[in-house]
């Protein structure tokens, strides 16, 4: 008996070792995508599968996943070792990774294939790499896709341009019930901390990026001040629904982003609500989001194919015209594209676009001026004091739970789950054996 079972595993091991080394072929031709939800236009996404072909002659299939928070994505990576090929973090995630020596250099051994991403802007590029670790530049590990603003949707018929121009309109008691603030603790610490240094900054004495990177122990403080004496006013703390809010005449204002801002003021549009977008003067966050290839990657070259595939500029376009936000590309094509000579405001992008296009007609929410731009400021990774932001986040949210609570909580609830299992399978044996006497009993 001993031997046969010996026998049955050793058989086991054999199977468990070539559908490992048949998964290991098939994982080849997979290419394993982390998102945004809503950030690719899908048709895009279809029709890698045949460019790559094209371009390697190789088959690959793809596996789309979305997340909604960049922290769960970090979580399933740092922690899980999930195998993701390609993922699309946020500016201050990518710092965090390449401290943690997360993330793998981008292959740029494209073969016959062009190298699309010098079409990325020098701006964006200059600007990420603000986030370089010694010896990694930050560019060499990711590749700007999209980025944008934070600042205030608002309902014109409501708040006029002015109001909505200053970070006053979320403190102002007039609003109260009126404004859905984005549930995003990063967004929500800069502008409480920009908004209660609104005199130091009109006088030049600190900058915004200094305000925003500012995480010491009293800067916490105010912030949390500052966002409780707001909370009267919010009518809700949303993660994606306050665009559709707005264009219902739900609600009057929003902080929310800029991508965000041009779906609404379209769909608006089309019912007959008039919104507008602004970024107050006092300044705000400037994001940026990028493709990186994970270190638990197990196909690396197409994860690299599909990042350059997302550089060209007729893709590109695609998908900002699919999901609104801005594109990180910055070509001629690009530029007579978005060109709209029906506005009469005039912006200056030569920041972005290079020489040349320093007196342009085009759309203002997706293409800030460059006097916009220099008034926010990127925030970066708060490190170890990121769990100290987040415990003044659900206290300004009034989720006084800390995590060693919540942890006892879920231990308690484990617990009982056990035990009702537990009961339930001796319930049922203790059934099957009263059966079985019965049975020997009649018979």
């Amino acid at each position: 008996m001993k031997r046969l079972t010996n026998l049955l595993i050793l058989l086991c091991c054999i199977a468990m070792f070539a559908s490992c080394e048949h998964s290991s072929e098939k994982r080849s031709r997979i290419l394993k995508i982390y998102n945004w939800a809503d950030y690719i236009d899908e048709d895009v996404l279809a029709e890698f599968p045949a460019w790559y072909k094209q371009q390697t002659g190789e088959e690959i299939r793809i596996i789309y996943q979305v997340f909604d928070i960049n922290e769960i994505m970090l979580t399933k990576i740092e922690r899980g070792h999930e195998d993701f090929d390609v993922v699309c973090p946020s500016e201050y995630i990518i710092e965090r990774m390449l401290k943690k020596d997360l993330l793998l250099p981008i292959d740029r051994n494209f073969g016959k294939t062009p190298d699309y991403l010098p079409n990325v802007s020098p701006y964006i590029q200059k600007e990420l790499n603000k986030t370089s670790q010694p010896g990694r530049v930050t560019t060499d590990y990711a590749v700007p896709y999209m980025w944008g603003t934070a600042g205030i949707l608002y309902n014109k018929n409501f708040i006029s341009k002015e109001e909505a121009g200053s970070w006053h309109c979320l403190w102002n008691s007039k609003n109260k019930g009126k404004i859905l603030m984005k549930d995003s603790y990063r967004d929500a610490y800069g502008t409480a901390i920009i908004y209660a240094h609104a005199k130091q900054l009109a006088d030049g004495t600190v900058t915004v990026e200094q305000l925003m990177n500012d995480n010491s122990s009293k800067a916490i403080d105010l912030a949390e001040k500052y966002l409780k004496a707001m909370k009267p006013n919010i009518s809700g703390w949303e993660a994606d629904f306050g665009k559709e809010m707005m264009t219902k005449n739900k609600t009057w204002l929003n902080l929310t982003w800029s991508g965000d801002a041009v779906w609404a003021i379209e769909e608006a549009a089309a019912v007959g609500v008039d919104l507008d977008y602004e970024v107050p003067q006092e300044g705000s966050n400037i994001w940026y989001d990028g493709w990186v290839i994970p270190k638990y990657s197990r196909n690396v070259k197409a994860a690299s194919y599909f990042i350059n595939y997302l550089c060209q500029p007729g893709i590109a376009m695609r998908n900002m015209d699919a999901i609104g936000y801005v594109s990180a590309v910055a070509t001629p094509e690009i530029l007579e594209a978005k060109t709209d000579t029906t506005l009469e405001q005039f912006s200056d992008l030569s920041y972005f676009f290079g020489p040349g296009a320093d007196s342009i007609q085009i759309n203002p929410v997706q293409y800030p001026d460059k006097k916009v731009v220099q008034r926010c400021a990127m925030i970066r990774d708060f490190g170890d004091r990121t769990e100290l932001v987040l415990e003044m986040w659900s206290r300004v949210k009034g989720d006084n739970l800390n995590t060693g609570i919540v942890l006892l909580i879920f231990s308690v609830f484990g617990v009982l789950f056990v035990w009702l299992v537990y009961a339930k399978i001796r319930k049922y044996k203790q059934q099957q054996r009263h059966r079985r006497r019965r049975r020997k009993t009649t018979t």
